[in-house]
């Protein structure tokens, strides 16, 4: 049962959080052991089915599609994988479709944190069945969706508010992440910068918290990190490959347009076929069945090949097969709505344009291009650039490889943030006519308080408070005020001051807050030069012709911006 009561005070102190933080972290601690045990789940599942399909045993021991010795034969094997997976979203969910970020997004924004619990269930099996059976995705997204699925289902069984809720299923899909990556730090800024929409205590602490468990039981469960160590790099690499990190940025930014647009050109396509979309995964399969007679290392989650690319790299002809094969069979065969995640992909593909720079630019040691161009395809692609700096010094344990990932990842953020609107992961959502914003700033409202746009005017003003009127004091913010209007359902509330609680101080109406939007759009929008350009000349100097010829460029300069 659902209700709803005004707040009658607000702590004046750095953050909202409140003692609710506790049991909330608690539940979040329980969530991220259980997260752990799923992420190993879908591991063994994967290579359960990776042994049926391509090998024919049961076995859960890990194997690799791009060993098996099926011959032409192989290229049915995605296209069987991909019909059970159309089966299953036809007649399961159709939420298992897709690489499950978009769809732990909307449950997050527009459901209220509420995910089915059957896709619990049916998100890890159909993303092993797909894996599997060759598909060259990752498993980070199916994990992420489900170890929110987890959270959110843990969550569903208290009485919890929806932002509560959200907590919870983001601790499950950070868990998640943490101990399949053995990256917890990465786990929560990305969980930060996609999934919260916020920066609290309320909900980084049990996210975190969530994360540290998960990457604690992986240590016993999955064995310890990192997932692709390298020989250490230099502290400093160089002005000049430093420099060349900012060309790997710009070429990995491009490189994350063209997947971006590769992915949502093939989803189009497949919209406009006269078939059922539960029959587009065989169509993909297909493809992916044909780039895997070509180039059987694009198959599956690809982790040896990525491996190989960080330590040896590979001539430039295979490079170039390696990354048309794995991007088109990717491209194509999300677009088609199968069930299957993104950063394995991007990794690989990352760590192949960077294997193909180390040709052409000087490498400080090995791996060191393609471990740049790993972290900005992400920073890039997934527009989380904290989370590609992060991500890639946990899966190699390099921290001298910090200032060259900066500098790449900050490029290639920059580049695809000023070329597209969208992220590949929120694109998908934006096509459902629900637009995600993906910028996080301290709201106007807190910044101003009641005093400062309060209405000192009226008869009123200085006698008792009405008996039964609602009010708000001075010393309160904007946002609070404009928290209890929408609570009561009233457009104006009676203004006191601390020290006088029953004496009216004045009225504020709610179209006082606009006050703050109109400064926040001063902030934005005015624009004024402060300094005079003659300050800038010392004294002595400022008669001479060089400082009037200056100053008379520097006006006309203004004129011109003005």
């Amino acid at each position: 049962m659902s209700r709803r009561s005004a707040p009658q005070s607000e702590p004046l102190a750095d953050f909202t959080a409140t003692r609710r933080m506790v049991p909330i972290s608690i539940l979040a601690l329980v969530i991220g052991g259980i997260a752990a045990f799923v992420a190993l789940a879908l591991l063994r599942l994967i290579d359960l089915f990776t042994n049926l399909f391509y090998f024919q045993r049961a076995s859960f021991e890990p194997a690799s599609p791009a060993h098996h010795t099926l011959g032409p034969w192989s290229v049915i094997v995605p296209i069987g994988g991909a019909l059970l997976i159309g089966l299953m979203a036809r007649f399961g969910s159709e939420r298992i479709r897709g690489h499950g970020i978009p769809e732990a997004l909307e449950a997050i924004l527009f459901n209220k944190s509420r995910i089915d619990p059957k896709i619990a269930l049916l998100k890890p099996v159909s993303s092993a069945i797909s894996i599997g059976s060759g598909g060259p995705f990752g498993s980070e997204g199916p994990i992420i969706m489900t170890g929110g699925a987890i959270g959110s289902i843990v969550a569903q069984l208290f009485s919890l508010t929806s932002a509560e809720r959200k907590t919870l299923l983001v601790a499950g899909a950070a868990a998640g992440m943490s101990a399949t990556f053995s990256s917890p730090i990465a786990a929560i800024l990305i969980a930060v910068e996609l999934l919260l929409f916020e920066y609290k205590p309320r909900s980084f602490v049990p996210v975190a918290l969530a994360s540290a468990v998960a990457a604690v039981t992986r240590h016993f469960i999955l064995g310890p990190g990192p997932l692709f160590p390298l020989p250490a790099h230099p502290e400093f690499a160089g002005v000049v490959p430093l420099a060349g990190c900012a060309l790997a940025g710009l070429a990995a930014g491009i490189a994350s347009m063209g997947l971006t647009f590769a992915v949502y050109k093939a989803e189009d396509a497949f919209k406009r076929l006269r078939l059922h979309w539960m029959w587009w995964p065989a169509i993909g399969g297909a493809v992916i069945g044909v780039g895997g007679l070509v180039c059987p290392e694009a198959l599956g989650v690809g982790y040896a090949s990525i491996d190989s690319l960080l330590h040896e790299g590979m001539v430039w002809r295979s490079l170039a097969l390696l990354v048309v094969i794995k991007a088109t069979i990717w491209s194509i065969s999300l677009g088609s709505g199968t069930s299957g995640g993104v950063l394995a992909p991007l990794l690989m593909i990352g760590a192949a344009l960077g294997a193909a720079l180390a040709h052409v630019l000087p490498s400080p040691g090995v791996g060191f291009w393609p471990l740049v161009t790993m972290g900005a395809m992400l920073g890039g692609t997934m527009r989380s650039p904290l989370t590609g700096i992060v991500f890639s010094i946990e899966l190699t344990h390099d921290m001298a490889m910090l200032l060259p990932l900066v500098i790449a990842v900050t490029v290639a953020h920059a580049f695809t943030v000023l070329m597209l609107d969208r992220s590949i992961l929120t694109e998908k959502v934006a096509r459902r006519d629900l637009h995600v914003s993906r910028e996080y700033a301290i709201d106007a409202l807190e910044l101003l308080f009641v005093k400062d746009v309060m209405s000192v005017s009226g008869d009123a003003i200085g006698g008792p408070v009405p008996e039964g009127a609602h009010t708000i004091r001075t010393n309160e913010s904007l946002r609070f005020a404009v928290h209890r209007m929408a609570a009561l359902g009233v457009a104006e509330l009676v203004v006191v001051a601390p020290a006088a609680p029953t004496t009216m101080a004045g009225r504020l109406v709610l179209q006082d807050a606009l006050k703050a939007r109109t400064q926040q759009l001063d902030q934005e929008h005015v624009q004024e030069r402060v300094l005079e350009w003659e300050r800038m000349i010392p004294k002595p100097l400022r008669g001479s012709l060089l400082a009037r010829r200056l100053l008379s460029s520097a006006e006309a300069r203004a004129r011109e911006g003005r």
